[in-house]
């Protein structure tokens, strides 16, 4: 029975198998991708990986003995000052992969508000190997600011959501460096843990990724939901989609509400 059902894990996890960089995707507050996410890292025993959810100096801090006590690896992270989701989801991609490096590639809060005046100088001397050079093609620049104006439900000044673009644009390319350079120093093959709008193929980082680096093998999982009305796919295009049931959510723009709406 054991070898049957590690046989089925196999093929379960067959279209992400044998590339280099595995993006592994999420809707932050689903509880249930955060389970896929550290199935399919076991499945795939990466030798890195990069975390959308810590700096480099947080991953820094990750040690041996942290890595066997939940409470202590989230304390040392400082992972409930971040505002993520709950860590009980996260450290299962932990122990799914005991062994390997793990990568920081979040962007923090002083070079994002940078980028929303120069993303490329931000970013650095490789900006143009990632794409961040050149203006995106307009038909894309329209539909990743209608995607910004949705996501802060409409309460931003237009003027601001170029500048939220780039900074999307800014942490697509670090995540893509940040598995690179994993990749270059390991061997691979390294895992990516990230939301689905960082994995998508058409334009997050698996697309800087392969500009940067064309002959690196790339695939790419994104996580929907099912719910009342059927599946919710999510934005954008990826190598494989998997679904979960809706997780329980308030409003999100809830938040934004005046007080007299």
């Amino acid at each position: 029975m054991r070898i049957l059902v590690l046989f089925s894990a196999l093929i379960w996890a067959a279209p992400l198998w044998a590339a280099d960089i595995v993006f592994l995707g999420e809707q932050h507050d689903n509880p249930d991708h955060h389970a896929r996410q550290a199935q399919r890292v076991a499945a795939l025993a990466p030798r890195a990986v990069v975390w959308e959810m810590l700096t480099p100096e947080q991953a820094d801090r990750v040690t041996p003995e942290l890595r066997v006590d939940p409470v202590a690896l989230e304390a040392a992270l400082g992972w409930a000052e971040a505002g993520w989701p709950d860590f009980t989801w996260y450290y299962p991609i932990f122990q799914a992969a005991p062994e390997a490096q793990i990568v920081g590639a979040a962007v923090p809060r002083e070079a994002a508000r940078s980028a929303m005046a120069d993303v490329a100088g931000t970013f650095g001397a490789e900006a143009a190997i990632y794409g961040l050079d050149a203006p995106l093609p307009e038909a894309q620049q329209a539909d990743r600011l209608a995607l910004q104006r949705a996501a802060h439900c409409g309460a931003l000044p237009e003027e601001m959501l170029p500048m939220m673009v780039d900074v999307q644009r800014l942490r697509d390319a670090t995540l893509a460096r940040a598995a690179l350079t994993a990749l270059r120093q390991t061997g691979g093959p390294v895992a990516v843990i990230t939301g689905n709008g960082h994995a998508r193929t058409d334009w997050g980082a698996p697309a800087a990724l392969r500009l940067a680096a064309p002959d690196v093998s790339v695939v790419a999982l994104g996580q929907g939901e099912t719910g009342p009305a059927g599946n919710a796919a999510p934005e954008g295009t990826f190598d494989e989609i998997a679904y979960s049931p809706e997780a329980p959510r308030d409003d999100p723009c809830a938040a934004f509400a005046k007080p007299d709406d």
